[in-house]
This record gives C-alpha cells, structure tokens and sequence, in this order.
C-alpha cells in the first residue's frame, strides 16, 4: 500500500454511541407550543435562557468550534453575536471553523495542549461515541437542568436521550430533520445541456453513460468529484443500504430486514461498489487526487471543475447545494429515506474538557435554540449586508450579492440549534419545515432505531480495524486500485485486526437489546 493511501481518510464508519435513545416518533421534534416561526423577533421566543449572574464583571468568551470554511466576514459577524451576547449572558464568542479536512489533525491538537473550546459541534457520524469515551466531552446533564430550559422545553425527552453515553448525557441534538436518503448532486446547467433523463437513474450504475457524456463534452471537469471518505460507495451503502450499528465493523442490511450482523466488506453490495468505483476511475470518471483529496466537493463545483458529487439528501437540498456551488443543481436519489440512530444524532454540540466557561457555553447553546435574532446571525450573518429580508419573512441575497460574492456563508443551517427558526430564502418552498416533518414520517426505520452498541470491551480491535481501513478504504472507495486485487487483501487484514470479535460483540449487545424491546411490549 503507497504512502498516499496510508495517509489518505478511511471511510466515516458512524453512528452515535448514545445511550437510552427511545425516540421511534416521525415528526421533528417539538413542544405542543411548536416551535418559533421564521421571521419572529426575539421576545417571541420559547423560555429565554436562565439570566447569567456578572456581577459587573467583563464578558466571558466562549469558542465554539464546528466543520466549515472560514467565511471572508467572519469577524464582523462574530463581533455582532458578542455585542448582542454581552447583554444577554454577558458572554463574548469566537467563532472556530475548522475545514473538515482538517478537523482531526486540529482539533487533536487542541485537546493535546488545552487550547480552549467550550462549544464543539459532534455527530454520531463523527465518532461521537469515541470522542465521548476518550474523555473530551463532559456530562451535561445538571448544566441542561441549571441553564437549557428552552431546549428542554422544545426537544422531547426521547430526543434529548439521543445524545446520552452510559446514562449520561453529552451531547445537543439539533431540532432538524431525523432521516436521509442517500444519492448525487449535480450541475443542473450541464444536465439540461445534454438532455440528461435523470428519471432513467435508479442506481450508481445507471449514472456510467451519464458520466461518460460529461468526461466527453466537457474537458477540464470531472465528471465525479469525491474523497476518499466521501464517495458514491460510502454514501450510499452507509446509512443507505445498510445500518451500521455504531463503531468498527459490523453491519444490518436495510434490504432483507434481517437482524443478523455481517461484515459490509463481505457483502456483495460492498463487492459490486467496489468494482464499480474501479471501473468509473480507470475510465477517468473521478478527480484524478480522490483517494488523497481534502478539498470540498461544493469548492470544486463552484470553480468550474467538477459536476457532481454523493450526498445525504433531504426536502429542499437541491436549492441548498445551489447556494453553496453558487450554480443551480440538482439532485438524483438512489436510495428512499431511512432512519437509523445515526441520524438522530446526526449534529450536535458538546461541551468539551477543555471548556473554560461551561455555564455560559450552555446558555449560548440554549439561545441557539430559543432566540431566532441569534440564531439567523450565525446562520446568514447581518441583515442589510448578507441578506434582506423580504415581506414574506424569507430572505434573500442584497442587491448586488450573490452566493459566490457574499462575504459570509456557512449555509449550514442544520447545524446549529433549531433549524426551524432559521430563516428560509426565498426560493425555498416556504412550507419546506412541514415538508421535513412529512419526510421523516415517510421514512423507512431501521430495525435497531435505537440501538446504541458500547465499543469498549472490543476497543482494541476497532482501533486495529481502523488502522486496516486507513490503508485499504481510501483506494477502495475511490476506484484507486482493482477489487479483485485489494478485497481479499482487505477482508484478510480485517480478520486479522479481530473484525470477528467486533461483530459477535454487536451481535450479542443487538440480541440481548431485542430481547429487552420485547420484554418491554
């Protein structure tokens, strides 16, 4: 295996080691009061958040640190939070984005030298359970009580519990969407040119003479623009085709519904990926740096150098993607919506060990969630200088600004607090929150929909298992080399590293939970 392989990203194998996750319900969750409608001030807010007690003193800073870009305007967007903080909880913040191509290098080196970080976005496709377990996260339970009761008052119980570890609680969910279906976003300016028939699409496969059109007519664009943990074959089998029941190896289909655990690798949908990964790269499908690329599959779209890419796909994200390529696009879905715990615990925030101000980090968290003003500024910055508003409430670029020159756009809404305060623009469906709710009860749900697998009596073979995938998944979920070559040389090295002992640890902690399910009917 080269050195660029062994350094490249092994594939995100997720899902959050959450414990007590009872949520089976279908719509986002909610209080009976609802939440607040875009475009609402903030005195029309749920429960404000708890008063801080200064004492006159100077403001506190909280960092908060999440994946994302560096926006050119950051400053000015955080100094206008901080004003608006140092009245409400007499807190100042800095804003930390780190690119997720650089996230565990950096944020690593954080925790290692005690840099401050009071408010660190998580996921349970980015190793919560494992963060959690390393110590980096503390418990939030008392600081919930004390200081979150406008998230206690909008989250249900069930989803609160999402974020638990061994009874504890340590992370935030966001009040977002609770499903996902899984497909590729494309250039909607080359699929009209082509007279491309998406609805001929139904799997990967069918997109070969799609991406043979593109590599033909349209030299200097890459017809599929991925990364090693971020292509068609990880998308799609992950959380598409299949539940992945936690860390390390280990898997349930989605398609027989059976309840046995398998290994991914041996499964002849992960066989047949694979192969087609191999045969669209020998063809000169991907960005010819995929299997070692860090860069952002929406930056490439947007410099004119690729056409599409895998995503997790939900109402409304097609004109989401357009705002962050800063070009129409549009999307083709290959698998229908699923719900796995995963996806409850698909963003949250944590307090982290290294927090300097915890009481204030989670009063900023609860007016995350509580305060649409707050909210919408880190979402889409100033009003007047980073979007207008309109009569409607929806919002929409100032004149003269449009998404490749607007001087703040982190467009992830999802990410923070209650999306459902977030503002939406104008050409989003403004029913598109109703639209999440009916997505989510439409969803198909996984068998072990709160299950939460305990990694530590088999932690040493899930590290020697990711060191494996470290070497081995870069080349195989980008085509880089040929499968009839590197899969048996995979599946042996994961034998070797204790896959075995990983799935018989999840098949027995799936067992007993099913029997625990069924003892409570």
């Amino acid at each position: 295996m080269g050195p660029k392989n062994k350094k490249a990203i092994a594939i995100v194998v997720a899902c959050a080691a959450a414990g007590g996750l009872v949520w089976l319900a279908a719509g986002l969750a909610r209080t009976d009061r609802g939440a607040v409608s875009p475009g609402a001030s903030p005195s029309a807010s749920l429960p404000a958040v708890m008063p801080a007690s200064s004492g006159g003193g100077a403001p506190d800073t909280i960092v908060m640190t999440f994946p994302a870009g560096t926006p050119r305007d950051l400053q000015l967007v955080q100094d206008e939070m901080s004003r608006y903080l140092s009245k409400k909880i007499n807190a100042n913040v800095k804003l930390r984005p780190i690119d997720m191509g650089s996230w565990w290098d950096k944020t690593g080196l954080m925790f290692a030298s005690g840099e401050q970080i009071d408010l660190m976005f998580t996921a349970g496709w980015m190793r919560f359970g494992d963060e959690v377990a390393k110590g980096r996260f503390i418990p939030l339970d008392d600081l919930l009580k004390r200081y979150g009761r406008g998230i206690r008052s909008l989250l249900s119980p069930a989803i609160i519990e999402a974020g638990k570890v061994n009874g504890s609680v340590y992370g935030i969910v966001a009040n977002k969407e609770f499903a996902s279906s899984k497909g590729l976003i494309m250039r909607k300016d080359l699929v009209d040119k082509y007279g491309i028939d998406l609805s001929r699409v139904r799997t990967l496969a069918d997109l070969t003479p799609v991406f043979a059109k593109i590599k033909e007519s349209e030299p200097g664009i890459s017809p599929l623009q991925a990364r090693a943990d971020r292509s068609p074959l990880t998308f799609v089998l992950q959380y598409g085709l299949f539940d992945m029941l936690g860390d390390g190896p280990g898997v349930l289909s989605r398609a027989d519904g059976s309840l046995r655990v398998v290994n991914l690798a041996d499964t002849p949908e992960f066989e047949a990926s694979a192969k087609l990964m191999h045969a669209w790269n020998v063809a000169g499908y991907f960005n010819a740096d995929a299997a070692v690329s860090k860069d952002s599959e929406y930056e490439a779209v947007k410099a004119g150098k690729a056409f599409a890419f895998a995503e997790s796909l939900k109402p409304g994200f097609e004109i989401q993607a357009s705002r962050n390529t800063g070009m129409p696009m549009t999307a083709v879905e290959l698998t229908k919506p699923y719900t796995t715990t995963a996806d409850t615990t698909s963003a949250m925030f944590a307090i982290t060990k290294n927090a300097r101000h915890p009481e204030k980090a989670m009063m900023l968290l609860n007016l995350l969630y509580t305060d649409p003003y707050l909210l919408n500024l880190l979402d889409w910055g100033i009003e007047g200088k980073h979007y207008v508003k309109r009569a409607d409430g929806q919002i929409d670029y100032p004149e003269g600004v449009d998404a490749k020159t607007v001087g703040y756009n982190l467009n992830q809404s999802w990410m923070f607090g209650n999306q459902l305060n977030s503002y939406l623009w104008s050409n989003e469906d403004p029913r598109l929150w109703e639209q999440y709710r009916s997505f989510n009860a439409e969803a198909d749900k996984s068998k072990a929909l709160g299950f939460v697998f305990d990694p530590e009596r088999v932690k040493n073979e899930i590290a020697a298992v990711a060191s494996v995938d470290e070497d081995f998944a870069p080349a195989i979920n980008t085509g880089a080399l040929d499968p009839a070559l590197v899969l048996p040389m995979y599946r042996q090295k994961l034998k070797e590293a204790g896959a075995e002992a990983v799935i018989a640890e999840k098949q027995r902690q799936l067992d007993a939970w099913l029997a625990r399910r069924e003892e409570r009917r």
